[in-house]
């Protein structure tokens, strides 16, 4: 196996991991995500340092883009999602932009069935929100 190959390995078990912490305590836990970032950002800067540019400037924007609403309305975005937010930036580069809003795409249809489901009051439940970022992470690591 090839770093090229584990690396994606690596974010994929990562992103299990953390989905299955949001999805049940509603956390993405510091212990997991803050490592995983430093990680992945200092792996792709090894195996690309061409490109490191590309590396901490999506991994910053991203990150970026979501600490504004977070900060805004924290409880509808939470920290843990600005930071997942980086490591998919460290791990995508200029890509994050459309696996975050694969993301964002899948959560608004999830919605849209509470809608349907549960009528207007589902205005007022909440859902994890990382799972659905980390979905369209892999499916752009898959494809």
């Amino acid at each position: 196996m090839t770093a090229n190959t584990l690396l994606p390995a690596f974010v994929i078990a990562v992103l299990v991991v953390l989905s299955w912490y949001d999805l049940r305590l509603r956390i993405i836990p510091n212990r997991i995500v803050l490592p995983a970032w430093a990680l992945v950002l200092a792996v792709q800067l090894f195996l690309r340092p061409g490109d490191w540019v590309e590396w901490i400037a999506a991994s910053a924007a991203a990150a970026g883009l979501f600490l504004l609403p977070a900060l805004v309305y924290p409880a509808g975005l939470g920290m843990g999602d600005v930071k997942l937010a980086g490591l998919i930036g460290a791990t995508l580069g200029y890509r994050v932009f459309t696996a975050l809003l694969l993301g964002t795409l899948l959560a608004g249809v999830f919605a849209g069935l509470l809608l349907v489901r549960d009528g207007s009051a589902a205005r007022k439940k909440t859902f994890a929100y990382g799972p659905f970022l980390a979905a369209g992470t892999v499916v752009l690591l898959l494809v």
